[in-house]
């Protein structure tokens, strides 16, 4: 045998005796007291920000109405991939998963246009469940093309276009922390129904709450391609949210 693999094996065979040694002395421990204390914040948070998001009382539809339909509709059985920005950050907090393995997103990397491409990769992964791709129209501007992708493949994605004319999340800021000095955020947008209809790929846009649900149906029943642009507020926040240099203590709820 070669020396090499002999020292390995052997490093093996200790590694194991290692943890023969050290499993039993292993005490389980537990955080609940910890896990409580986010149980507590969850319902706060339900209660100052997520109820009134989802009532559906103001006359604009919120992002988060959107969401939390599509969860309801789907049985929080999809899988989801957003974008970068508020469309993120709904999804994330108003798709209630019911299954592991389920959500796509770059996380903090801030890769915008992520979510049309992600979506794709992830279809062709998982060809046998639904999903979703919530993106709002400044991500979905920078990788639209890949609708021809789609469209070539006839890979079949559930696109959903929150569209709210801003670059939502820097307007957010700009809004919030510099007293609405609105600078290179306002979005000139094309028809984004129109341009999938170029594809071959179906659409629908929907500008009133009325609508919103069987547009809804209509893009889970169908089993090609469907892209569904919502517009939704202008000038809807998202919280919770940390200002920039504090720490998690300073979050806000408004």
């Amino acid at each position: 045998m070669n020396k090499n693999v002999e020292v390995d094996l052997a490093i093996i065979a200790d590694a194991k005796d290692a943890l023969k040694a050290l499993l039993p002395r292993v005490r389980e421990n537990n955080h609940n007291e910890w896990l409580e204390s986010f149980r507590s914040f969850e319902k706060e948070e339900y209660d100052k920000v997520i109820r009134k998001n989802i009532a559906g009382k103001r006359k604009e539809i919120r992002m988060d109405e959107v969401v939390h339909m599509v969860s309801e509709k789907t049985k929080g059985n999809a899988i989801v991939v957003t974008d970068v920005g508020q469309n993120q950050m709904v999804s994330a907090r108003n798709y209630k998963f019911s299954r592991s393995n389920s959500w796509v997103t770059s996380g903090g990397l801030g890769t915008m246009g992520f979510g049309l491409p992600a979506s794709l990769g992830a279809k062709i992964g998982v060809a046998d469940r639904e999903v979703i791709a919530f993106i709002g129209d400044g991500g979905f501007q920078m990788t639209m093309q890949e609708l021809g992708t789609l469209a070539q493949t006839g890979v079949a994605v559930k696109i959903i276009i929150l569209n709210n004319r801003f670059l939502g999340m820097v307007r957010q800021w700009q809004d919030m922390f510099f007293n609405k000095r609105y600078s290179f955020t306002r979005m000139h947008n094309p028809d984004f129904v129109k341009l999938a209809a170029a594809f071959g790929i179906k659409g629908r846009q929907v500008k009133e709450r009325k609508d919103l649900a069987s547009a809804t149906d209509e893009l889970l029943a169908s089993d090609e391609t469907f892209l569904l642009e919502v517009m939704v507020g202008q000038e809807d926040n998202v919280f919770p949210m940390v200002p920039a240099g504090e720490s998690i203590s300073n979050i806000r709820l408004q």
